[in-house]
């Protein structure tokens, strides 16, 4: 059965877009909370623009290569806002929505990029980048291509695009006398982690997020969802966090966690397990492909060349991972936009990859974006071991092969519907906090459902 990829977006009325502002109107005072976030542009002999993006080590690398920049665009000077993933959404999507304007490009995600552009908060970018000679659109890995276009058109760019998958050390399965099956289980991978788990020296079997953010914990937690039958919503739009697959899954994570997880799990996020796994302090870690970049470079990462990779884990689909990609994109309260796609298309074009590789390290190329980076040879020989199923898991994202049930809202790893920032916020607590052992899952989940049940009836309303 095919899935409507993008209902919610189709169907949205006015009603729904009067939603959405004020959800949004809702983020913003979140976001204007922050503190140390602030930058503005100035005018001089120079264009001065604002990039907000996030603090990943992909990111990082690419402020420190603005000298290039510098030199094919002198007259454009960048300055970079940089946060945390969480502190990223909130203040971005703050910004845009209430039409802030102190940010001339932005880094979001295929998750709002649609939205945005439905409501115009960002610019079609597909004319300047058909105008720009070499950029070559069509070289974008197609699924992350049609996740990032709204009519057709590309509203924001990929910096790098990601699937999900496990990570194991080779190494230390062998010593153990261990195989890690070719398509593993989640019970399978529950009973490794558990024979390689040696809390008595900070060493664990598995890392997973615990970090509350509907990016952070209920990115992998979400796949966990959809492979036990999980769904947030049924195809009535009735709310189903309460169901007994759902807390199966969820019961099975937090489980998984507390008995052969990492210490202090329920503040772990992305970056913590890169930390852990790169410092060879966990046996396996299931996250996004683009861990690769950091847990093969030998010039930060201890167990560099290591690990081998296995599919998402499964248990009632074909396959489990998420589709997703930061991107860049431009507010249309930009008053530099021709400077912000010069920035843009610099990050994110062929030559970018060429000049982290040459200046960086092979590895640490942003992986999952363009499909031109797999054929230059430096590359596919560094990454030989991640190449293959990292393509692999990105093709096989989709709604059919990792969904038991059909939904109304397009996303794997998210719900692809307005609400769902605070929403998936707010459910993720529940689960943090059940995580931390604060309270049990079925109390957890009997919150989340309460969450839920108000905006499910929105939809049944006829707010779709």
């Amino acid at each position: 059965m095919k899935f409507p990829q993008h209902h919610g977006h189709r169907r949205r009325t006015q009603q729904g877009k009067t939603r959405l502002g004020a959800l949004l109107a809702g983020v913003a005072v979140v976001a204007l909370a922050l503190s140390g976030c602030t930058a503005a542009g100035g005018e001089g002999a120079k264009t001065d623009i604002v990039v907000a993006i996030v603090a990943n080590p992909q990111m990082k690398d690419a402020v420190s290569l603005q000298d290039d920049f510098k030199a094919k665009h002198p007259d454009v000077n960048v300055k970079f806002v940089t946060l945390p993933e969480n502190e990223a959404r909130a203040k971005i999507t703050a910004s845009v929505a209430t039409g802030g304007g102190e940010f001339d490009v932005v880094m979001i995600s295929n998750y709002e990029t649609r939205m945005w552009a439905e409501n115009g908060w960002i610019e079609d970018l597909q004319p300047m980048a058909d105008a720009t000679p070499g950029y070559d659109t069509a070289d974008f890995i197609p699924t992350i291509k049609d996740a990032l276009s709204y009519q057709g058109d590309m509203y924001s760019v990929p910096f790098y695009g990601e699937s999900s998958f496990l990570v194991y050390r080779e190494d230390l399965f062998r010593q153990a006398g261990l195989t890690m099956p070719a398509h593993p289980t989640w019970a399978e991978v529950s009973a490794l982690a558990k024979k390689l788990n040696d809390p008595s020296k900070d060493f664990a079997g598995i890392c997973l997020r615990g970090l509350a953010g509907w990016g952070e914990v209920m990115a992998p937690l979400d796949t966990v969802i959809n492979t036990y039958g999980g769904r947030w919503f049924d195809m009535d739009w009735k709310a189903r966090l309460d169901s007994p697959q759902v807390k199966a899954a969820v019961t099975d994570y937090v489980d998984l966690l507390k008995t052969a997880g990492q210490p202090g799990a329920a503040t772990s996020g992305y970056g913590d397990c890169i930390t852990r796994y790169s410092q060879g302090k966990a046996a396996m870690w299931y996250d996004a492909t683009a861990m690769v970049s950091s847990i093969e470079d030998p010039s930060s990462s201890l167990v560099a060349g290591k690990s081998g990779y296995a599919p998402a884990p499964v248990k009632d689909t074909k396959s489990a991972g998420w589709l997703y990609s930061w991107s860049l994109a431009v507010p249309t309260t930009t008053k530099h936009k021709a400077a912000a796609w010069d920035f843009i298309s610099w990050m994110t074009n062929k030559d970018y990859i060429k000049l982290v590789g040459n200046k960086i390290g092979w590895e640490r190329v942003p992986p999952g974006s363009r499909q031109s980076t797999y054929q230059i040879p430096e590359y596919a020989k560094v990454a030989q071991a991640y190449a293959k199923p990292t393509l692999d898991a990105m093709y096989s994202a989709t709604q059919e092969t990792s969904m038991v049930n059909p939904v109304p809202y397009p996303g794997l790893q998210f719900v692809g519907i307005p609400e769902f920032q605070d929403l998936g916020t707010r459910v993720s607590q529940q689960v943090s906090a059940a995580i931390a052992g604060q309270k049990s899952v079925e109390d957890a989940l009997k919150q989340a459902q309460l969450y839920a049940e108000p905006i499910a009836e929105s939809y049944q309303q006829g707010g779709k």
